[in-house]
């Protein structure tokens, strides 16, 4: 019997950046067990070429990377979602659509680096403060034993791991 694929959406509000570095990290380390999607609430229309610098740089997938809204996920026919997760505050608060089949859902949440202002170095730096605390969760996420832990323990670990340490300096 073939394993369980599980489905991943992170949710930002514009799809840009950190939803963006999510999707690709977990599309790498979840080595087809599980595979990322991302959207947002108010998408930008265009992903941060930074992001995508970045992930270009650490050998990680970029084919198909987009930003979309979060619509597309709640449409008949789209993929069925295992789990929702918000990386931006913003997108946490908001009401989002209705997602067929309930899928756990958590708040990751993580500093926009698009929104950082300064030089280049500056701007790359919360990039890769971002991507760092972004693959720390995933990978903690990963680790959990999805197949035989019952949901209300699954929830809690998964909200724990919103709430680990970021690492990341103040802007």
């Amino acid at each position: 019997m073939a394993d369980q694929v599980y489905n991943v959406l992170f949710l930002c509000t514009g799809n840009s950046a950190r939803s963006i570095l999510a999707e690709s990290i977990l599309n790498h380390w979840g080595k087809g067990q599980f595979i990322g999607f991302s959207a947002g609430s108010h998408p930008t229309g265009k992903v941060n070429p930074l992001a995508i610098q970045l992930l270009t740089q650490l050998n990680l997938p970029t084919a198909g990377l987009r930003s979309k809204n979060w619509n597309e996920f709640a449409a008949p026919g789209s993929p069925h979602l295992d789990f929702v997760i918000t990386v931006c505050d913003k997108a946490a608060g908001e009401v989002c659509p209705y997602w067929p089949g309930q899928p756990m859902t958590a708040h990751w949440g993580i500093p926009d680096p698009a929104a950082v202002e300064g030089t280049e170095v500056e701007r790359t730096f919360a990039f890769r403060q971002a991507f760092k605390a972004m693959e720390t969760r995933i990978k903690l996420f990963l680790s959990l034993p999805i197949a035989s832990i019952d949901r209300m323990r699954l929830q809690q670990r998964m909200d724990a791991i919103g709430k680990t340490p970021l690492d990341i300096p103040s802007q």
